[in-house]
């Protein structure tokens, strides 16, 4: 009788479990997967006839140097961002954790994210174009210390274009990243600290034998986040220069958004796909490697 009413319970659990996920599920069928399996099926097919002609629009990006550009330059972009925006978020927020008014802090970091992206777009035209905020300081710097003449540097014209855009990036995001490396600090025991200072370990190993290896899920948050918005630093970089900026700074997303105004569809298609099964792949192995290591 017992096991009847035991297996009643679960059934009706499960049942209720499935029955508040089945909305997520149908948005998520809907929405994503339905689309991306029809986008799969149009990068085996021709833009305008829409007959099948195999791997031939995969062979076409691969050979478009357009496309061999833009993952180029968006390889580069994560490579670099991410690992700078990680240690740079963990430098702001160990400090931060030590002080009583963290959240007021907290808040400022944030700041970023609330500002719409044509008014940061605007501040950075002031303080990176050629008769910008920052050729006028260098300039008047130089006047002062008799080292250089006049500077006019084409910071979003040149290759330099490239950095203004990992500084861009890296001030936008670190609000979230230090909020997220502060969650994960505070919430390690503090009897593990205070007992590590009793044992006598510095500052230095109490950081890398306690608080680093308590930070691993944080850290997995922070990397996938800031991989997955990494890739959506185009409005930015379009607002900046263009549909068709600086060689540096130009990303996938400009060549899909040039594909678009072009009716390349053939050509979008097989680029979303592989881009997406790029995406899907890497975050697997990211999860994979921090279950390996639990």
């Amino acid at each position: 009788m017992k096991t009847h009413k035991f297996q009643f319970k679960r059934n009706k659990m499960r049942g209720a479990f499935f029955l508040f996920m089945a909305p997520s599920f149908l948005g998520i069928l809907l929405f994503v997967l339905l689309p991306f399996l029809d986008v799969f099926k149009r990068s085996f097919t021709t833009a305008v006839t829409g007959e099948f002609n195999g791997i031939q629009n995969y062979k076409t990006i691969f050979t478009n140097q357009a496309f061999v550009l833009a993952v180029k330059n968006t390889f580069r972009f994560t490579i670099v961002c991410i690992p700078l925006l990680v240690i740079v978020g963990l430098m702001i927020a160990m400090p931060l954790s030590r002080l009583k008014s963290a959240g007021m802090v907290k808040s400022l970091y944030l700041f970023p994210l609330a500002m719409p992206t044509a008014t940061i777009v605007i501040v950075w035209k002031m303080f990176f174009y050629k008769q910008g905020f920052l050729n006028l300081f260098l300039t008047r710097l130089g006047e002062l210390t008799g080292l250089w003449g006049e500077i006019h540097t084409d910071y979003l014209g040149s290759s330099a274009a490239f950095w203004v855009l990992v500084f861009s990036y890296v001030w936008k995001n670190t609000g979230y990243t230090v909020v997220l490396w502060l969650a994960g600090i505070l919430g390690i025991p503090n009897e593990m600290l205070e007992a590590a200072k009793v044992d006598g370990a510095s500052e230095w190993q109490s950081f890398f034998k306690i608080i680093l290896p308590n930070l691993k899920g944080s850290l997995y948050t922070i990397v996938i986040l800031s991989f997955l918005n990494s890739f959506k630093i185009y409005r930015e970089a379009y607002l900046v220069a263009g549909a068709y900026p600086e060689q540096d700074i130009y990303l996938l997303q400009h060549l899909f958004n040039n594909w678009f105004v072009n009716l390349d569809f053939d050509k979008m298609a097989a680029a979303a796909v592989c881009v997406g099964g790029f995406l899907f792949i890497v975050i697997m192995l990211l999860q994979h490697m921090w279950d390996s290591r639990e």
